[in-house]
């Protein structure tokens, strides 16, 4: 590779080089410790004599900028002064853009992998331990090979045919979804997926409504693109349909395991929510995020099989069933949307990667999945049950779970005033990650308590975090 130096004219050449070298490792483009070409093969690269690059080598030499190694060449000196010519965010003409980003919060930030305790209790998080390995590795074998048969385009931005037709059946006979392969757009993670249906429906100062509490990554991302997100509360039923605003464009629900509390919507305000949308040319995202794991009851319909009238964009996420790194999520679209969605997908990233997708929909079609959800039901209704057991018992003076029927986090209200941020922290110095309800209410009324995942820990680690929790909870009165 030839070090990028533009020489004009015949004119002070040594001067032209010295100074766009000295420049490039003011400014970081020469790191330290970067190797520079031959002063032989440079000259012959420039087309200028060996002696101009000797001599200006030399003279950064001297400068303490270059630093020259018998038998291995000329380097970028390791202590080299730097000068940073870096703007600030408030010299830029978009400082205040910038500051409404920074100032999101990150309410669901999950620890890194060097930063996670020996408990965690954080929702919407798997054990690896459970993820079947052997089987995607087969599966992403399967892909590599068909990878290495295609053309080497660019791959169609809707996803492929083969994990959309997967995903079709599956949906359709794990939620009863009413959708063709045709409906489908594959995403990475249901995140963009309500970051694509944003840009196509909502405009700067459109009203959207809300769960309230609800999660909070969709409300930032739809006030990031300039909406008015209107809080809606919630009650044993679910949204309360009765208080969505005139001017509506979108709505956006949790009916089958509402975020963060866990109840399920009734029939009765399915189908009011339904004709309010209709009612106010509103399109509802359905954002079924983690209900293949029911533990009590009849199923229930997702909400999209009981659209007539195309109001309902159903997005759903494998990041809960297998990994939340594998970043592949989907959206079932009304036919009112759909083109504009499948636009804004190809400007946006032109397609998902298509190893994974060919990974997944062989792991599909191949009964995996449903394998691997039938396998974590069983260990996730232990889990549950466990700390259901819990919650009821010693943990009772504190907590009281709200009752829930699926999905693999729980919602536990105080009962008594506890003081959260010293029992988080507490926790935290002991090795247990707890999490609070409190930032995923907004204008509601706060409900203080504990969201609790149980994806993430083991078993058998539960009751010796529990026994924690409860110490400290003695502890601090």
């Amino acid at each position: 590779m030839e070090l990028h130096i533009v020489i004009n004219g015949r004119k002070d050449l040594a001067a032209q080089l010295y100074q766009q070298l000295r420049e490039a490792i003011a400014t970081g483009r020469l790191a330290a410790g970067a190797q520079l070409p031959p002063s032989r093969l440079l000259a012959e690269q420039l087309g200028v004599s060996r002696k101009t690059v000797s001599d200006t080598y030399a003279t950064l030499t001297y400068e303490g900028l270059l630093v020259g190694k018998i038998g291995r060449g000329t380097f970028v000196n390791a202590w080299a002064p730097q000068t940073n010519r870096v703007q600030t965010a408030t010299d830029l003409a978009c400082a205040a853009n910038l500051a409404k980003w920074q100032a999101l919060p990150s309410p669901m930030h999950h620890p890194t992998r060097d930063s996670t305790l020996r408990y965690e209790f954080i929702g919407g998080a798997t054990s690896r331990h459970q993820f079947p390995l052997d089987e995607w590795r087969r599966c992403t074998q399967d892909a590599l090979r068909r990878i290495a048969r295609n053309s080497g385009f660019y791959s169609q931005p809707e996803g492929l045919p083969a994990l959309r037709s997967a995903i079709a059946g599956h949906i359709a006979f794990s939620r009863g979804v009413n959708c063709r392969d045709s409906d489908i757009v594959v995403t990475n993670g249901a995140q963009q997926a309500l970051d694509l249906i944003a840009r196509v429906v909502l405009e700067p100062g459109s009203v959207v409504a809300m769960e309230d509490p609800g999660y909070s990554p969709a409300r930032q991302m739809f006030m990031a693109v300039g909406a008015q997100v209107a809080s809606v509360p919630v009650d044993e039923q679910g949204i309360r349909v009765d208080l969505i605003p005139d001017g509506t464009r979108l709505i956006y629900v949790t009916p089958s395991h509402q975020f963060p509390l866990g109840m399920p919507m009734s029939l009765a305000r399915r189908e009011a929510l339904l004709a309010r949308a209709f009612e106010l040319g509103a399109i509802i995202i359905e954002d079924d995020y983690d209900s293949e794991f029911r533990y009590e009851g009849r199923p229930t319909d997702s909400l999209q099989s009981l659209d007539t009238r195309g109001v309902v964009t159903y997005v759903g996420t494998f990041s809960k069933t297998l990994l939340p790194e594998l970043r592949l999520g989907y959206a079932v679209l009304p036919p009112a949307i759909y083109g504009a969605v499948l636009k804004a997908k190809q400007l946006t990233d032109q397609h998902s990667s298509t190893l994974p997708q060919w990974a997944l929909a062989k792991f599909i079609s191949e009964g995996y999945l449903l394998k691997h959800i039938r396998r974590c039901h069983t260990v996730y209704a232990g889990r549950r049950e466990r700390i259901l057991q819990r919650l009821a018992g010693d943990l009772s003076p504190w907590f009281e779970a709200v009752p829930t029927v699926a999905g693999f986090h729980m919602a536990a209200l105080c009962k008594v005033p506890v003081d959260m941020p010293l029992l988080m922290e507490l926790a935290r110095q002991a090795g247990v990650g707890l999490y609070p309800l409190d930032v995923f209410f907004h204008d509601a009324p706060v409900r203080p308590g504990l969201i609790i995942g149980f994806g993430a820990i083991e078993a058998l680690d539960i009751d010796p975090a529990l026994d924690t929790v409860r110490d400290i909870l003695q502890q601090i009165g």
